[in-house]
């Protein structure tokens, strides 16, 4: 092939690409794949001497989207030359002394300090020009927005999301669509929030790894002495090993034993030059600067035989293939299976049941496929949806062939409901993860509310699938027999009624003395007649119980549910009539859904903004500036802590 017209080929794929993951989160391409076809374009630049003008060689980052105001930078943030060979690394190190520290794998933003306080946070951006975060920076979790030092202060550093907040954060979100794919997409979104607010429930964190200028200070020309210096300024930087070419081994055997245990997402390291003078005096690429060097982990690679193609169904109709293959060690733990997200990469790799395949971790973390070294071809893509029987249809979306089920009744795409049902203000089923419910539903194990109770049926499936034997299935069957027995309203709220919640459900089974018979039969009228409750959500509960097959499901539940009523305690409408908003960290409850129900429980209402219709806000730092506690204030309503709320259950 003519190499030019490969060139144009590899930019345009290459840029496919960049654009997919960083503007849009989404992936049509492995890492591993990205990084190949990237050094054959660079290798064809070299033997040709030509690069094209949009070429991802040239070009670093995303381009700055119009939401917030653009910024120039005084200089070109330029990306580093890598390698995965350590000797590569050594022979740049060679005898000089270096930083060698994480290659933190966020959002890079540029900071800037004058007279001791924050003035200004810009993001990367193309390299050229980015986009003006500083509100948002002002509220990073770790980030001082005073400082000692009073004059002119410019620094790098890279805006992070832990996994453990990654993680916690994806757990709040019911629709499995729209969780987050990775930490950076999710800080990418977080730090480029029009509403600070958002950023800063995100728990964003800073960590500092370059200080660009700082007027009137003398470092003694050592890196090193920088990044001690911005830590006595308040700053948190990278953690950092200090090398040479001897030295080298040593931490690279700390740095890679330590990757795993990271609740950080770090893509690789960085060696920098501590000499200042002599990394200047080496100047720079049109790309790289010649004072630092990238490292990204060589992937350990693995030869397997794949099995079988697993078919996954999801709330959405889109069904995504999933490769289950003989298992292998990788990084130090078993795998046995990898996404192949859709049916163009499947083509692309021409994967059929029965290839060899060589397997590996993304940054060591998630298993992809690298490569098929037998290529039998793609055959059996499914003509029906494995949870539902129903018919499916393959669809160009953004130029990716994907699958999908047509059936609007496939309990696949009822997996929000199901989720909730199990969840622990429902029925409070512990071992039914949402990842566990939708293996389930896509086995056809589930079709309805009341299969869950049934699953004994499929035992021996169960045993022998990935991630369950013997003790999680048995561990999972006892918390289903444990959730037969239950209250009324549990089942209620469980059901996923339109607009019904938990303190709805509540009131609506006191109203009708925990009778579900009467319940069903209900009126809009008797309902509306229950304080705090609408005409909405009358409507709601008899347009459901409506339908005929609501009711075939919710008998074939109850069949499987014992049913206990509540016992009235004397002062269970303690707090009727008073409502509630909870903010800030918790002390003697758990969490805010324990606060939630003891007030609910005693009549009270809990909601999740302050308006004129609030009673009290329950915040323990009463104090705050908060725009809850600033709302409060506005409207006269009192600001009281978790103790005199505790106080005023007493009274």
């Amino acid at each position: 092939m003519d190499q030019t017209r490969r060139m144009k080929e590899l930019v345009q794929l290459l840029n496919q690409a960049s654009k997919a993951y960083y503007q849009e989160d989404r992936e049509i391409m492995s890492n591993l794949e990205y990084d190949r076809l990237y050094d054959e374009l660079l290798e064809l630049e070299k033997q040709t001497g030509t690069v094209l003008a949009n070429s991802p060689t040239v070009h670093v980052g995303y381009e700055a989207v119009n939401e917030l105001p653009k910024e120039a930078h005084e200089s070109p943030m330029l990306s580093l030359d890598k390698t995965k060979d350590v000797e590569v690394l050594r022979e740049f190190i060679g005898n000089q002394k270096c930083l060698l520290s994480w290659k933190m794998d966020g959002l890079t933003i540029v900071l800037t300090y004058r007279d001791g306080s924050l003035e200004k946070a810009v993001t990367r951006g193309n390299g050229t020009i980015g986009e003006v975060v500083t509100n948002n920076a002002r509220v990073f979790e770790n980030i001082p927005l005073k400082i000692p030092f009073q004059g002119e202060l410019v620094l790098r550093g890279e805006a992070i999301i832990t996994y453990s907040d990654f993680e916690r954060i994806n757990e709040e979100i019911e629709d499995v669509d729209a969780k987050y794919k990775n930490p950076r997409n999710l800080c990418s979104g977080s730090v480029r929030q029009l509403n600070n607010e958002i950023t800063a429930n995100r728990h964003v964190r800073f960590m500092a790894f370059t200080l660009v200028r700082a007027e009137g200070e003398d470092f003694g020309n050592s890196v090193e002495h920088q990044m001690v210096w911005l830590q006595r300024q308040g700053f948190e930087t990278v953690e950092y090993r200090v090398v040479t070419g001897e030295t080298l081994d040593e931490a690279m055997e700390y740095f890679s034993s330590q990757v795993a245990k990271n609740d950080f997402p770090s893509d690789g390291l960085v060696a920098v030059y501590d000499d200042i003078a002599y990394g200047e005096s080496l100047g720079a690429t049109a790309k790289f600067p010649r004072n630092s060097f990238a490292f990204k982990w060589a992937d350990e690679q693995k030869e397997t035989r794949l099995l079988e193609i697993e078919w996954s169904p999801s709330r959405t109709g889109l069904i995504n293939p999933i490769a289950v293959f003989e298992p292998v060690e990788l990084e130090g733990t078993t795998v046995s299976r990898a996404s192949v997200h859709n049916i163009s990469i499947m083509k692309s790799l021409e994967l059929g049941i029965g290839d060899r395949i060589q397997v590996y971790k993304a940054n060591m973390i998630i298993p992809q496929i690298a490569e098929n070294l037998t290529r039998s071809g793609v055959k059996d893509i499914p003509e029906t949806c494995p949870a539902c029987k129903g018919p499916t249809r393959i669809q160009m979306v953004n130029d990716v062939e994907t699958l999908y089920c047509t059936n609007p009744e496939c309990p696949a795409k009822a997996i929000k409901t199901f989720t909730l049902f199990v969840s622990r203000d429902a029925m409070n089923i512990d071992g039914l993860s949402q990842a566990t419910l939708e293996k389930f539903i896509g086995h056809g194990f589930l079709q309805d509310f009341g299969d869950i109770f049934e699953l004994d049926r499929y035992r021996e499936q169960i045993i022998g699938m990935d991630g369950f034997g013997e003790k999680s299935y048995e561990n999972l069957w006892q918390s289903i027999q444990n959730a037969r027995h239950t209250v009324l309203w549990r089942v209620i709220y469980g059901l996923g009624i339109l607009n019904i919640g938990l303190a709805n459900a509540k009131m609506i089974c006191r109203e009708f003395d925990y009778d579900l018979d009467r319940i069903r039969h209900a009126t809009v009228e008797e309902l509306t007649g229950i304080d705090g409750i609408g005409e909405v959500i009358g409507q709601s509960l008899v347009r459901y119980f409506g339908d005929e097959k609501n009711n075939r499901k919710v008998d074939h539940l109850m069949k499987h549910l014992l049913l206990e009523k509540p016992e009235e305690s004397a002062d269970r409408q303690k707090l009727a009539g008073l409502t509630f908003v909870i903010t800030g960290s918790l002390e003697h409850f758990s969490n805010r859904s324990e606060m939630k129900n003891q007030i609910e429980a005693l009549g009270g209402k809990v909601t999740g903004s302050v308006t004129r219709k609030t009673s009290y806000l329950i915040n323990n730092d009463t104090a705050s500036s908060s725009s809850k506690n600033r709302k409060a204030a506005e409207l006269g309503i009192p600001v009281i802590s978790e103790e005199e709320f505790l106080n005023m259950l007493q009274e």
